[in-house]
């Protein structure tokens, strides 16, 4: 028997163009293993909308084509179910594809991947209880996210500049992380990254040896540079060894509790969602079926 596979594209992630790819699909897929459908989400959430019924339809596996946001709303759907995501990223920063080494041209990828790859399983995160696949954090990242998701335009310039306006005025804030119920730490950091895979999008690598199979989070401390150590930060991240400067601690744990001062707005998987004051932060171990290349 055939089987599966529903395309859900949100057509208006990143700068692609969607409108050739159901013509990519029906040219390079293989017939013989699949029969596929392919659906566009229309507004905010329709992604997990469309997921929950394509799991009731009997759909093996689920595409998400799209950007980090895409994937995790269709992706948590799939936590812990014998559904397999496959990612086509066509998004703004693609972290999470870029991390897994995906083919960026789609029809490299159908071949590849679609037709020739294999499941794997990965961890998933979970933050308040909101799920996250490659990354979330708190402090200057999540203000990023919060007035990135707002412009009209996307991309990395769009990025850049937020951070070059925003970076200048913005203050610290006191955070209690306690790991695991054993380490607590106590700081006033530019912002704490959550990293199940190991960068925020565009290859800036914020945890180069971050995991996605090794059953732990990498607990990301960034401390804020001054504005001459800014080139040299950017270099670190250009070479991907961000993790062997002086601005950064890296811990790993299963389980984080961060106590703050005031609610404020978190990353999830690029993202902004309103959080709690207080945050509990865990990993949920090989949780998700993925189609990689072989």
């Amino acid at each position: 028997m055939k089987k599966k596979i529903i395309f859900i594209i949100n057509p208006i992630s990143g700068h692609h163009n969607k409108n050739n790819f159901p013509h990519l699909v029906d040219k390079h897929i293989d017939k013989n293993q699949y029969e596929y459908s392919i659906v566009f989400t229309e507004y905010a959430g329709h992604a997990t909308e469309l997921t929950m019924k394509a799991i009731e339809d009997g759909f093996e596996y689920i595409a998400a084509v799209g950007g980090d946001g895409t994937i995790n709303e269709i992706a948590k759907c799939l936590i812990g179910k014998k559904q397999v995501l496959i990612i086509i990223p066509l998004g703004s920063g693609n972290g999470l594809a870029r991390h897994l080494e995906l083919p960026f041209k789609v029809e490299r990828l159908i071949n590849e991947v679609i037709n020739n790859g294999k499941v794997y399983k990965i961890d998933t995160a979970v933050m308040n209880g909101i799920p996250f696949i490659s990354i979330a954090g708190i402090g200057f990242d999540a203000l990023i996210a919060d007035y990135f998701a707002k412009d009209e335009n996307r991309g990395f310039l769009t990025y850049a500049k937020l951070v070059t306006e925003k970076y200048p005025n913005y203050k610290q804030k006191e955070y209690t992380l306690i790991l695991d119920d054993e380490t607590t730490i106590e700081c006033k950091p530019f912002f704490v990254t959550f990293a199940n895979s190991s960068q925020f999008g565009y290859n800036a690598e914020i945890s180069p040896k971050a995991s996605v199979q090794d059953g732990l989070l990498d607990v990301c401390i960034f401390k804020k540079p001054n504005i001459l150590e800014v080139p040299i930060v950017a270099t670190y991240f250009l070479v991907k060894q961000i993790d062997k400067s002086n601005f950064i601690d890296i811990y790993k744990a299963k389980k984080i509790k961060v106590i703050r001062k005031e609610a404020e707005v978190a990353n999830i998987d690029g993202e902004p969602v309103e959080m709690n004051k207080d945050i509990t932060v865990e990993i949920n171990p090989l949780s998700l079926n993925i189609l990689l290349n072989n």
